[in-house]
C-alpha cells in the first residue's frame, strides 16, 4: 500500500468512526424529549446515516409467544397486531431466543434480524435492511440494539402504548399490580446469573418474586400469597414492600420475616396470608442464608442431582402466631444452580388429576441445562410446557427464580451464552451467516419471506 493510500484509508476510517459517534449522539439527544411511539422514526432516520437504511423495532409479548412491531396504535387486548411474528419456528424468534444476530434470509442477506436486550432481559428483536455486512456493521448493529433497548426501557413506564403492545388478552388488576410491582425477570453479573418466569400472566394474584444487590451481596425472596383474587395480591404487594422496606433499615432475615409478619397481620388481622422464603447470598463465597416462612424449601439443581435444602419452617407471614424463626444456612458449589418456586409449578394437576411435580419440573431443567440454552430460554420453555401439561389452563400461580452461581467469575462469552446475549468482536453471527448453530450441529436453515423457517430447526 502507497503512502497515500494508506492516507485515504486512514481518512476513510476516521471519517466512518466520526459519522457513527454522530450518529449516536443525535439519537441520545432527540431521544430526550420524545415518547416511545417516537422512538421507531427516530432510529430508523438516524440509522440511516451509517448505512442502515431500516429499522423496525418487534417487542416480545408478556408470555413471549409473539413478537409485534413497536406501533403507535396497538391493537385491542386480544387482537393480533398486524405483521406479527411468532418467536417460535421463525427466524426472527430464534434470534431472539437464541441471542444471536441472524439474516432473514439465506439468499439475499439484506434483511438482519437482532437481538434486542436491556441487560439481560430480553426485549424483542430489531429488523435492520443493510446492503452489505462486515465485522464493523455487525457490530454498528450490536450497539445500535443495546442503545435502542435502553430507549425503550426509560421510555415504556409512561406508555400505555407499551403495555397494550405485549398483551395477548385482557390483564386482571392484581395481575396489574404484580408486575408493575417486581424487578425484571433476567439479570446478570460476571458472578451471578438470576432469572424468573411467572404464570398465568394475565391473572397472577398471589405470586411474587424479588432480588436486589447490596456490594457483595444479592437478596432473593418469593411470596405466595393466600387466595386468588385482588386481596391476595394486595397481601403479596405488602409482604414484598414491606420485605424491601426492612431491608433499606438494615435488617437481618429473622427480623424482616417477624416486620412482614407484623405488617399484614396488622392489615388484615389475622384474615390473609403469605408463605415465603427470603434469602441472601454472599457472592463470592457462594455462602446461602434463608428462612422458610411456610414455603417450599429451595432447592439446588446440582450437576443432575437434585437437594431440597432443610430448614425449620416458620409460620407463614401474616398469621400472627410469632412462632420462632429460624435462619438457616448451606454453602454452594461452582456450577450450582438454585430454585425458589411457589406450589403452582409442582403441585397443579392436569385433568387427569396427576400432578406435575418435582421431579418432572427438575428433569426439565437439568436436560435443558445440558442444552447450554440461555438461562432465560430454558425457564421460557419450562413454563409453556407446565402451560401445555395442564393444556394451558392453571389453577393456581406457578412462579420459578432461578439463579445460577459459577464459583469464579465468568467470562464474557460465558456471561454471553448463559443470558443470551449477542457475541461481541467476532465479525460474525454465531453459525455464521447462514444461520446455522455450530454449536449445536445444525446447519443452514432457509426461510420464508415472513421469516419463517423451512428446512431448519428452532
Amino acid at each position: 500500500m502507497t503512502a497515500h493510500n494508506a492516507s485515504a484509508s486512514g481518512s476513510e476510517e476516521t471519517g466512518s468512526a466520526a459519522a457513527r459517534a454522530a450518529m449516536f449522539g443525535a439519537l441520545i439527544s432527540a431521544s430526550h424529549t420524545s415518547t416511545l411511539e417516537q422512538i421507531p422514526d427516530l432510529v430508523s432516520e438516524h440509522a440511516r446515516r451509517v448505512g442502515l437504511r431500516e429499522v423496525l423495532i418487534y417487542l416480545a409479548d408478556l408470555q413471549q409467544e409473539v413478537l409485534s412491531p413497536l406501533v403507535s396504535q396497538p391493537a385491542p387486548a386480544g387482537t393480533p397486531e398486524r405483521d406479527e411474528i411468532g418467536i417460535e419456528g421463525t427466524v426472527a424468534g430464534r434470534a431472539f431466543q437464541h441471542g444471536k444476530i441472524l439474516p432473514a434470509t439465506v439468499r439475499d442477506p439484506e434483511q438482519w434480524w437482532v437481538p434486542l436486550v436491556d441487560g439481560t432481559d430480553r426485549l424483542g428483536v430489531l429488523r435492520i435492511a443493510v446492503p452489505a455486512v462486515d465485522p464493523e456493521v455487525l457490530l454498528d448493529m450490536e450497539r445500535l440494539a443495546g442503545l435502542v433497548a435502553l430507549l425503550v426501557v426509560s421510555k415504556r413506564p409512561l406508555s400505555d402504548t407499551y403495555a397494550r403492545l405485549v398483551r395477548r388478552r385482557r390483564m386482571s388488576v392484581s395481575a396489574e399490580m404484580e408486575w408493575r410491582l417486581m424487578p425484571q425477570r433476567t439479570f446478570a453479573t460476571d458472578r451471578l446469573v438470576i432469572s424468573a418466569v411467572m404464570e398465568p400472566a394475565y391473572d397472577v394474584s398471589g405470586d411474587v418474586y424479588d432480588y436486589a444487590f447490596e456490594g457483595r451481596t444479592a437478596h432473593l425472596a418469593i411470596f405466595d400469597a393466600m387466595g386468588h383474587d385482588t386481596a391476595a395480591g394486595l397481601t403479596a404487594n405488602l409482604a414484598l414492600t414491606t420485605l424491601r422496606n426492612s431491608r433499606h433499615e438494615g435488617d437481618g432475615l429473622a427480623l424482616a420475616a417477624a416486620k412482614i409478619d407484623e405488617a399484614l397481620t396488622g392489615q388484615f388481622g389475622g384474615e390473609r396470608f403469605a408463605t415465603g422464603v427470603i434469602a441472601k447470598l454472599d457472592i463470592p463465597s457462594g455462602a446461602l442464608a434463608w428462612v422458610n416462612c411456610g414455603h417450599h424449601p429451595p432447592v439446588i439443581v446440582r450437576r443432575r442431582a437434585t437437594i431440597e435444602l432443610e430448614c425449620p419452617p416458620g409460620s407463614p407471614t401474616g398469621t400472627g402466631l410469632h412462632l420462632p424463626v429460624t435462619v438457616c444456612h448451606a454453602q454452594l458449589q461452582p456450577g450450582d444452580r438454585l430454585l425458589l418456586y411457589t406450589d403452582g409449578i409442582t403441585e397443579a394437576r392436569n385433568r387427569h388429576g396427576e400432578e406435575f411435580g418435582m421431579e418432572r419440573f427438575t428433569d426439565f431443567l437439568i436436560r435443558h441445562q445440558a442444552d447450554e440454552l440461555p438461562v432465560p430460554e430454558t425457564l421460557r420453555r419450562l413454563i409453556h410446557h407446565h402451560l401445555d401439561y395442564h393444556e394451558r389452563r392453571l389453577r393456581d400461580d406457578a412462579t420459578v427464580v432461578l439463579v445460577e452461581w459459577p464459583g469464579s467469575p465468568y467470562s464474557r462469552r460465558e456471561t454471553e451464552a448463559l443470558t443470551g446475549l449477542p457475541p461481541e468482536g467476532d465479525g460474525a453471527p454465531s453459525g455464521g451467516y447462514g444461520g446455522g448453530d455450530s454449536a449445536s450441529g445444525r446447519g443452514s436453515s432457509g426461510s420464508g419471506a415472513d421469516g419463517r423457517i423451512i428446512d431448519g430447526s428452532a
